[in-house]
């Protein structure tokens, strides 16, 4: 096999993945999606095998995730080049590990690794979890009800092992060997799982409390109009949407950074915007969660947090992505998983001396966010409430200390107008349905523009908007006590296969030196 060659099969590969992603995808082509690529593996010789490897994935990266584009042109490109050149790493390693080890071990080892490398993207500093495989079946929630027991590295574990055995099939067929174990294996793998699944689907019922919510949808263009809106105006905008609506004893969701004209921290209880909304709770006995910006300006420099931002002589400014929740009190959560080149500059000791302070600018101050630790239930007498803004949704693991401390809903604020009308905002509500299925609890999401909605705890669409449509949603949800077992173990999936990396790693390791000498 010539190069050519090589790239053109690794190049279908990363087209069949592009067509199987959600959410315009048909979900079972990912099934076949590796094959081409361990394809070449097996019969391309060459050694240009890392760049054979890097365009078909490079190529599946460009075409799924276009949309970023809309936003920064360089941010897409940085995100697509350094998750093709990690997804190659895991195949090069994998083709080292073969090699000399032997198939099965090989074999092993691509799956565990490939597992490693997803879980990486959930906890490193240039996090981009966005083509993790086990998302892949988020419009078809029917097939994987198992998550709530394995959460998305279930669905990869089983993409891979799948691939692998249709691919080990095809190849034994070029060499004239039988497959019929091979063959029994595979049905059983992929049809006991979606059976299992079906069964869960079709029998499952949605418990828990029924809630009263209005859901707004404001549909403000965050690039043109957003940060010149000012807070009054959201104050007035808020009080007429209860008052019109003639709103009463419920539960009302706003977007992320709804009121995007910064309240510092200190006074934020005492200010008049809180005042108001008090008012307007205890008038018409609502309870409201929206997003804002909150601020603290510090003149020490013992008080200073890694998110800090200078501003002027012995001045320094914390800015953070909040949400804020108002009943008879107020409570705050400040947004942890922040964006990377957007929210925070990632290795900032590193880089910022040398580049400075180069985070995009959306409309609002271009410098670091900061964060918080702990995840923080809103819980008062009438609801127990997850507020989890925008790409922390995307994070399963992140999210289960949430229902640990006794969130009964996960209450997802979001802006996802910077994609304009693209595959952007649909895979962000599509992802939210596997976050359903890992806690077993109902989705309430809200969305400057994009998609707001709810969904129910087998991943369901119960209510939804369309993009770009100011509108405002009123239905039910449930609350429960529900704690899954993927709540309680977490990526236990990423905890087996760190094992197997390690052990099959040293041993090739071993061999490497023992041959050596």
């Amino acid at each position: 096999m010539n190069i050519y060659k090589a790239l053109l099969i690794t190049s279908i590969g990363g087209l069949l993945f592009t067509a199987a992603w959600p959410t315009y995808g048909f979900f079972p082509i990912v099934f076949l999606g590796l094959i081409p690529f361990l394809y070449v593996n097996e019969f391309y010789k060459g050694k240009n095998i890392f760049l054979v490897f890097f365009t078909g994935f490079f190529i599946w990266n460009i075409t799924s995730t276009y949309w970023l584009s809309y936003a920064t042109i360089f941010g897409y490109l940085f995100a697509c080049i350094v998750n093709s050149f990690m997804m190659t790493l895991v195949f090069y390693l994998f083709r080292k590990v073969k090699i000399k080890t032997n198939e099965k071990l090989g074999f092993i080892f691509l799956i565990a690794l490939w597992i490693c490398y997803e879980k990486l993207h959930l906890v490193w500093d240039f996090s981009w979890p966005w083509l993790i495989f086990g998302n892949i079946f988020s419009e078809n929630t029917w097939i994987i009800q198992w998550y709530e027991y394995t959460g998305v590295f279930g669905g990869t574990l089983w993409i891979l092992v799948t691939n692998i055995l249709l691919f080990k099939i095809y190849s034994n067929h070029l060499k004239g060997v039988q497959s019929k174990r091979l063959i029994y294996t595979l049905i059983s793998i992929f049809t006991i799982p979606s059976l299992i699944s079906f069964g869960i689907y079709r029998t499952f019922e949605d418990k828990g409390e029924i809630k009263n919510i209005s859901i707004v949808q404001p549909n403000v263009d965050p690039y043109s109009d957003k940060y010149s809106i000012t807070n009054n105006d959201n104050l007035n905008y808020l009080k007429n949407i209860i008052e019109k609506n003639k709103i009463k004893n419920s539960l009302i969701l706003f977007p992320e950074t709804f009121f995007s004209e910064g309240v510092q921290i200190n006074s934020y209880y005492y200010n008049d915007l809180s005042n108001k909304i008090f008012d307007l709770n205890s008038r018409y006995k609502n309870e409201i969660l929206t997003g804002i910006e909150l601020y603290e300006v510090l003149y020490d420099s013992t008080e200073l947090k890694e998110y800090s931002n200078k501003i002027g002589d012995n001045r320094w400014i914390n800015i953070y992505n909040s949400a804020i929740y108002f009943n008879d009190k107020t409570d705050y959560y400040h947004k942890s998983k922040l964006v990377v080149g957007v929210e925070k500059m990632p290795y900032r000791n590193i880089l910022e001396p040398i580049l400075g302070q180069v985070l995009l600018d959306f409309g609002g101050l271009s410098l670091t966010r900061g964060f918080q630790n702990r995840r923080n239930v809103f819980k008062t007498s009438n609801y127990n409430i997850s507020p989890i803004i925008c790409y922390e949704s995307i994070y399963g693991e992140y999210l289960t200390d949430y229902v640990k401390d006794g969130g009964k809903v996960l209450a997802i604020i979001t802006n996802d107008a910077w994609w304009d009308y693209t595959e952007g905002h649909r895979q962000h509500f599509s992802y939210a349905r596997l976050r359903a299925i890992e806690t077993r609890k109902n989705i309430i999401r809200s969305a400057n523009t994009g998609i707001s909605g709810i969904i129910d705890s087998k991943g369901d669409e119960i209510i939804k908007t369309e993009y770009n449509q100011e509108t405002i949603l009123s239905g039910n949800y449930k609350e429960n006590n529900i704690i899954t077992f993927y709540v309680k173990y977490g990526d236990y999936i990423y905890r087996i296969a760190l094992f197997f990396v390690i052990i099959i790693f040293s041993y090739y390791l071993s061999l490497k030196l023992t041959r050596r000498k």
